[in-house]
């Protein structure tokens, strides 16, 4: 079965086409500055070199049209024709309550995801927008959502809810969602894989580090906790947003320069993090290197990065009392060993030990850990793609 998995941002798409009968990618690429002038897609099958397609990209119907061209293409497709796609994967960010699971999207689903675009409003309208484009241009083929969120609906009650005033949850829906749940359950997935046992048999703390970052406690394949909350802006310290702090700072902000909602809203999400505290770059290669020609704000804003991610590690260790393996993920976690190591020294109390000679890895699967660590450290490259595609599969063959 061939899979189009859809991933809409604001002014992107990103896809990959995957044979499901050996989770090959055929091709993959991205539509960006859709609506935007300079509007392109670059487009690459695999075993061919990428092809960059100049056009007007007015919307993400557009931007989709040119995708569903580039892959039937005479010179640089992949497909005989449309038909050979047999189901679509659409990324979903934010399904609230409603969804623990991924399903098939019907006009019931539909409704529901809109329902949640208050919850994630930069996130949510683009997913719609490509599923609606979707639909228009292949009406025949089954669709699935898979939300970010999904994963983290198995989090007890007393971890998700927050002490305000109940009502708030009730009314509103304020509560701890999680994020970046189809990478966590992925690694996780892949982890038990590696060290050859089951995931029900397995206490796993996975570290999502990225431009965005999280870290999820996961007990028996279930997520039992998580450090982004209502939002992606709760946790750890990002490349652009703050992560935890006294909420009374924002108010204090707010009326020491005079900043409305919008403003400060935008401060904690674009201007804050490693970024602020650098006054540098949200680039952790950037930091790194200037951190190592003596830049001590980037050596700080790393500092201050690796702290709160050691400290959400050790909470989780606490919550989830005997921990078999530790993952790293995603664009940091799979390639700064500089980062890794920093994250994990010091945690020998909790029994971590890293091998520095084996953490020198990029990119690629490995266990970093030395022979004397009881819980096993682990790099694997995420691939959310790959697991849309499973889920996909999973429910149109059923």
């Amino acid at each position: 079965m061939n899979v189009l998995v859809i991933n809409c941002g604001s002014s992107s798409l990103k896809y990959q086409l995957i044979d499901m009968k050996n989770e090959e990618v055929l091709a993959k690429g991205l539509v960006e500055r859709i609506g935007i002038e300079g509007s392109r897609i670059k487009h690459t099958a695999t075993g061919k070199d990428q092809v960059i397609i100049e056009d007007t990209i007015q919307d993400h119907r557009r931007g989709l049209e040119l995708v569903l061209n580039a892959l039937v293409d005479k010179e640089y497709g992949v497909i005989d024709s449309l038909e050979d796609i047999e189901a679509v994967g659409h990324r979903v960010v934010h399904g609230g309550e409603e969804f623990s699971d991924s399903v098939i999207i019907d006009d019931k689903v539909m409704e529901a995801i809109e329902a949640c675009v208050e919850l994630a409003p930069l996130h949510n309208p683009p997913n719609i927008i490509g599923i609606e484009a979707c639909k228009e241009l292949m009406p025949n083929v089954p669709m699935v959502a898979v939300f970010d969120t999904a994963f983290h609906q198995t989090i007890p009650a007393e971890n998700y809810i927050y002490p305000l005033p109940y009502e708030y949850y009730e009314k509103y829906g304020i509560r701890k969602y999680g994020f970046h749940g189809t990478s966590h359950k992925y690694v996780t997935l892949k982890a038990a894989e590696m060290l050859g046992k089951s995931v029900e048999e397995l206490n796993i703390i996975t570290c999502h580090l990225g431009n965005g970052s999280s870290v999820c406690a996961i007990k028996g394949g279930k997520s039992v906790d998580t450090s982004m909350g209502f939002t992606p802006l709760e946790g750890l310290a990002m490349g652009t947003r703050c992560g935890d702090i006294d909420p009374a700072i924002i108010p204090f902000i707010m009326e020491k320069e005079n900043l409305s909602f919008q403003e400060v809203n935008n401060l904690l999400n674009k201007k804050s993090g490693v970024l602020g505290i650098s006054g540098l770059s949200s680039d952790f290669r950037d930091l790194e290197d200037a951190a190592t020609n003596g830049d001590e704000r980037a050596e700080l804003a790393l500092k201050v990065f690796c702290n709160r991610v050691k400290e959400y590690i050790g909470a989780y260790s606490a919550v989830l009392c005997n921990v078999d393996a530790l993952v790293f993920t995603a664009g940091i976690g799979e390639n700064s060993s500089t980062i890794r190591e920093k994250i994990c020294e010091g945690l020998e109390c909790i029994n971590i030990r890293l091998d520095i000679e084996l953490n020198k890895v990029r990119g690629k699967e490995a266990i970093v850990s030395s022979e004397d660590s009881q819980v096993k450290v682990l790099v694997i490259p995420t691939n959310e793609e790959l697991m849309i595609a499973r889920d996909t599969v999973n429910l149109v063959r059923k």
